[in-house]
């Protein structure tokens, strides 16, 4: 390994106590590595870039990179260690075929894709194209994502595609369509810093995105106010100038109060709201009655902080509002979003410096992947499926008739319960771990076993295809090149590190034979990641999500381009809408009335208190790659029930006593942490493990009726205390590690 850049004390200061590593000076075997590999983190959406160290084929260790805007240098703990799953003996090294109902056995690749391919075509034989779905990941590359969404149109000819990127941005990206016409949010995060004052929704950001901290606190050091919703004290919020505990599931409450405030104390740019929107009577119609009285009753806030919110956020001269999962993972999290966004164009600060509306995204490619092809609605560009120009169009880049191009399909939890009811009698997943992370997930278990085939592709057996009738052993991130886009819209380049190990392939491969070997070959007939982007960049031509300027040398040219680029001469567009132009159809951006409704699930005397969902800063969505990370499993070895004292003592539960938590969809135990960092009314439990410890056994599958997102933030509970204490920390470490 080589010597680190800088003192190690100083990545301490800077990365926290966690970087307990030793210098590489003096440790046998340890000599200088073969290449230093500039890419990014395989994490959440911030795409940290990161520098891996390579020996004899292998990553053993990472620099800094702190010429790379963003992060510039600092890294969250999974960052620190995530080359440590590269050589996890749990890595799939060969195709697997199911045998004697359980049990797996090596399979040769080439027996391996001629059972994958005759079953897809028995099935769809004898049932239709769209018996057979597919299903898949966004942290897959651009490259990967828009090759998924081909694959499946054309070569498995299925409307039935989604992607777990449904548990993750579809509310915020519907969002941002109805009211701008385009999905990203609209700043790069630099303009935080000199924001006056910040608003952040439902996201525990020094956990979840904790490199983007940096930024708010920048704004904090130049004197911006901070207010942060949420209905647990997270470690952001305990920075807060202005904590909101919102009761969950009512946050479109609390956005039409403040905005009822901007309008009663004419806190409006009526300019902007004149010369560049619609519908601002619809949403003042909307809040007429959404007075302070009615706001603290129907969210929990006292009346005082509700106002002060609105005084600090409707006169400032610059903002930046960000969202994430807490108001999205609702059955309403679109009428979230557009409350959210009626705040910003009411007082007319965004397409200006210093002023901004962001959706964070939350998985690795969240923001690319859901703008190239594989969602169940959408064409690459981010076109619509349905529309017939949009679909022309496509056809044409790949060669096929528009009507031969499949319609929408269904979205990833209707998939699962289509495959219950029986009606989809094949699967193909990559890169998506539905047993963990969808809702109801006792259900999934049995429609993954309803089905005649299923086969995952993936580099770790994880939970859901444990249920696979063969496993195709795929790529890590390093194991590929490719690009993905960041939650700033910035397309980055990710650099292949080493190859994959033994006789696991990459992705691509896996799939580009896949096609052949259905048929389909001469529509595929790529040679390199780089050939696939150059495809995509000509379908997503024209789109709102245009990439036809961006290049894989630009992108090295300057260490990320952003998105729209219409040309190789056009710089990216880091700020979007300071020309005022909207992607709407009148060029406006449009306010919406958003009337408050209830959540989908309240509470009763039988549920009487509120479950809601989330993550933890070691872990990463369900766990396949950061549970096998010993250091991140150790820092938190299980799930924890969080529950305030007063509720605690009322139930007589105590500090590690095992709790019964029953929903209307079944029953787990977790171990209680007692904390005052959240609402007596409502606790949470983290969804990154799986089995007898899954919080998703409890989580409801209400959807958004527009996203259909699941409403993983709210649900109704009922605790009671076992009288048993849970196993040590260090005892649950070993029955959470796979």
């Amino acid at each position: 390994m080589a010597t680190l850049p800088v003192p190690v004390e100083n990545l301490i200061a800077r990365f926290g106590p966690h970087l307990n590593f030793p210098r590489a000076e003096g440790i046998p075997g340890r000599d200088e590595p073969d290449a230093v590999v500039k890419t990014h983190c395989c994490f959440c959406g911030m795409q940290c870039g990161i520098k891996l160290l390579v020996k004899d084929d292998k990553v053993v260790g990472f620099e800094p990179w702190e010429e790379f805007p963003f992060n510039e240098g600092r890294l969250c703990p999974k960052g620190v260690q995530r080359y440590m799953q590269n050589e996890h003996p749990d890595r799939l090294l060969t195709p697997l075929i199911r045998v004697g109902g359980k049990g797996f056995e090596k399979i040769g690749w080439d027996g391996a894709m001629e059972r994958v391919v005759s079953e897809i075509q028995r099935i769809q034989n004898a049932h239709g194209p769209d018996a057979f779905a597919m299903l898949s990941g966004v942290s897959l590359t651009n490259e990967k994502s828009y090759l998924v969404g081909k694959f499946a149109r054309v070569a498995l000819k299925t409307r039935n595609l989604d992607y777990n990127g449904r548990l993750c941005m579809v509310s915020a990206g519907a969002g941002n369509k109805k009211a701008f016409g385009l999905d990203r949010g609209s700043n790069n995060y630099s303009d935080l810093a000199h924001a006056e004052v910040v608003m952040i929704c439902g996201t525990n950001v020094s956990e979840t995105f904790p490199t983007l901290t940096h930024w708010i606190w920048q704004a904090r050091d130049n004197g911006g106010k901070l207010i942060v919703v949420d209905p647990r004290l997270t470690p952001i919020a305990r920075t807060a100038d202005l904590h909101l505990p919102i009761r969950p599931g009512r946050d479109s409450a609390l956005y039409g109060a403040i905005l009822h405030q901007l309008i009663k104390h004419d806190w409006l740019d009526h300019a902007f709201i004149a010369n560049h929107t619609t519908d601002f009577e619809k949403a003042k119609e909307a809040v007429k009655d959404y007075d302070l009285a009615w706001a603290e009753r129907t969210t929990g806030i006292a009346a005082d902080k509700i106002e002060l919110a609105a005084r600090w956020w409707g006169p400032a001269k610059t903002s930046f509002l960000l969202h994430a999962r807490g108001i999205e993972h609702q059955s309403k999290g679109v009428e979230n979003v557009l409350g959210c966004i009626n705040l910003v164009l009411a007082t007319g600060r965004i397409g200006k410096p210093y002023c901004g509306y962001a959706t964070i995204t939350g998985q690795g490619n969240g923001q690319g992947g859901r703008e190239h092809g594989h969602k169940c609605d959408q064409l690459p560009g981010n076109r619509d499926i349905e529309n017939p120009e949009h679909r022309k169009y496509i056809a044409g880049v790949w060669g096929i008739e528009e009507k031969d191009l499949p319609g929408k399909g269904l979205t990833a939890y209707e998939i699962m319960e289509a495959a219950h009811r029986g009606e989809i009698k094949g699967l193909l997943s990559i890169c998506f771990n539905p047993v963990v992370s969808l809702p109801n997930n006792n259900m999934i278990r049995e429609a993954l076993e309803k089905l005649e085939f299923y086969v995952a592709i993936d580099f770790f057996l994880n939970e859901t295809a444990r249920h696979a009738d063969i496993i195709l052993p795929g790529s890590l991130h390093e194991e590929e090149e490719g690009t993905v886009t960041t939650a700033e819209g910035r397309v980055v380049r990710i650099r292949k590190a080493v190859n994959p190990p033994s006789e696991a392939r990459s992705d691509t491969s896996i799939l580009l034979e896949l096609a052949d070997r259905l048929g389909a070959g001469e529509r595929f007939s790529f040679h390199s990641s780089e050939e696939i982007f150059n495809e995509l960049r000509v379908a997503s031509k024209g789109g709102t999500a245009d990439y036809f300027g961006i290049t894989y040398k630009k992108i090295e040219d300057t260490m990320g381009v952003f998105w729209p680029c219409p040309s190789e001469d056009h710089p990216g567009t880091p700020r979007l809408w300071e020309d005022r132009k909207f992607k709407t159809p009148d060029g406006r951006a449009h306010f919406h009335g958003v009337p408050y409704r209830e959540p989908a699930e309240v509470t009763d005397s039988e549920y009487p208190v509120i479950l809601t969902t989330g993550r933890v800063v070691s872990q990463y969505l369900s766990g396949t790659q950061t549970r096998r990370i010993g250091k991140l499993v150790k820092q938190y070895a299980e799930p924890l029930l969080e529950i305030h004292p007063a509720l605690a003592a009322r139930l007589d539960i105590h500090e590690r006593e095992l709790v019964r938590v029953s929903t209307r969809r079944g029953t787990a135990e977790f171990p209680a942490q007692l904390v005052e960092t959240i609402r007596e009314d409502t606790v949470f439990v983290p969804y990154h493990w799986p089995g007898r410890k899954s919080v998703n056994q409890l989580t409801s599958g209400h959807l958004d009726p527009i996203s259909k997102i699941p409403e993983f933030k709210v649900c109704a509970c009922r605790l009671e205390p076992t009288g048993r204490k849970a196993p040590s920390p260090d005892e649950a470490q070993a029955w959470a590690s796979p």
